[in-house]
């Protein structure tokens, strides 16, 4: 090899290591070319539920910006775990997208040996939306009050249900314990989904139910079942005669359930820029953040910074709660 020939392929690596390293940090425009194909949009639970409702909004949008399918792929299963693991293993191209949930910042301490790591792994597009829970009660209930409640559970055994260890009714639930000062009266009995829950709280097979709000409205709205508070810091416009845990004296019980779109890591920087660029159009849609609403969501659109910032956060403040709480896996 000569002289001048291994000069101009070291000029060439050279020009090369930036250009890679470009495609998690920096780089050229998108291709314009992106997405050649259709996309598939994994959801880590089943169909009809809160996010798949939201991803079936922002994927219809992005069909249509992208003028190719974005296809919702309902991956339940494993906490979520079996959604994710699926997307992270994807090619990392972009035309994987990633839904999830409040329940994935906690798996990350509720399983700590996962095939994937939720924040090496994944990088956040957008934190869509948000979603109260509400403290509910049978209307044989004599509670009338948050404050009611949790004098009862300083009192008397009793029992709470969730949609699963580590779900986030099951997170409120423990905060209730805190704020209640209820220790061992209250039994949490977890559930494979909320809406086994809900029918046994109408049933009077349970005391007290903590339920993410589009799960419980038509039980609320029809009187079969009571609302003592939205875990949240102003009312909702779907309940507004339903009082914060702000208002009922109890703060510590504020949570949110809330649901992202993700894609893997190391897609190139331009295309991972666009599709940032059209999923912030999608959900700020008018349409979108209409028929968003009126399933319950608050519709928050955040860019990837202030949403990684948000995630990263969530990880921290529940994997304390799931220490402390000694929460473990079903």
């Amino acid at each position: 090899m000569t002289t001048a020939t291994r000069r101009a392929m070291l000029g060439l690596a050279a020009g090369l290591l930036p250009f890679t390293r470009a495609g998690a940090q920096g780089g050229p425009q998108a291709p314009n070319t992106f997405p050649d194909r259709g996309l598939r949009y994994i959801v880590p639970f089943t169909p009809a539920g809160l996010t798949d409702i939201m991803a079936r909004l922002v994927a219809q949008k992005l069909t249509q910006t992208w003028s190719q399918p974005v296809v919702v792929d309902n991956r339940p299963g494993g906490n979520g775990l079996i959604g994710a693991d699926a997307a992270a293993k994807a090619p990392a191209d972009g035309h994987t997208l990633l839904a999830i949930t409040l329940t994935h910042a906690v798996n990350v301490s509720l399983f700590p040996n996962a095939p994937y790591n939720l924040r090496r792994d994944f990088a956040p597009v957008s934190v869509l939306g948000s979603l109260p829970l509400v403290v509910c009660v049978n209307p044989s209930n004599p509670a009338r009050s948050l404050g009611d409640l949790l004098e009862q559970a300083k009192t008397r055994q009793m029992n709470g249900g969730s949609s699963g260890n580590g779900s986030p009714p099951h997170l409120a639930l423990e905060l209730f314990r805190r704020v209640a000062g209820a220790g061992p009266n209250l039994v949490h009995v977890p559930y494979r989904g909320g809406a086994p829950g809900v029918t046994d709280l109408v049933a009077g097979n349970l005391d007290v139910l903590i339920s993410n709000l589009p799960e419980c409205i038509g039980q609320l709205k029809s009187g079969r079942l009571r609302g003592l508070a939205i875990t949240d810091t102003r009312r909702h416009k779907l309940v507004p005669e339903i009082p914060t845990v702000h208002e009922a004296g109890a703060p510590g019980l504020e949570i949110t359930n809330w649901t992202a779109i993700l894609t893997n890591a190391a897609v190139p920087r331009p295309v991972f820029q666009k599709i940032e660029r059209d999923t912030l159009a999608a959900i700020r849609d008018p349409e979108v953040v209409r028929r968003a609403e009126e399933g319950g969501f608050d519709v928050l659109g955040w860019d990837a910074a202030r949403s990684r910032e948000y995630i990263d956060g969530q990880v921290e403040r529940w994997s304390r709660l799931v220490a402390e709480a000694g929460i473990k896996v079903d």
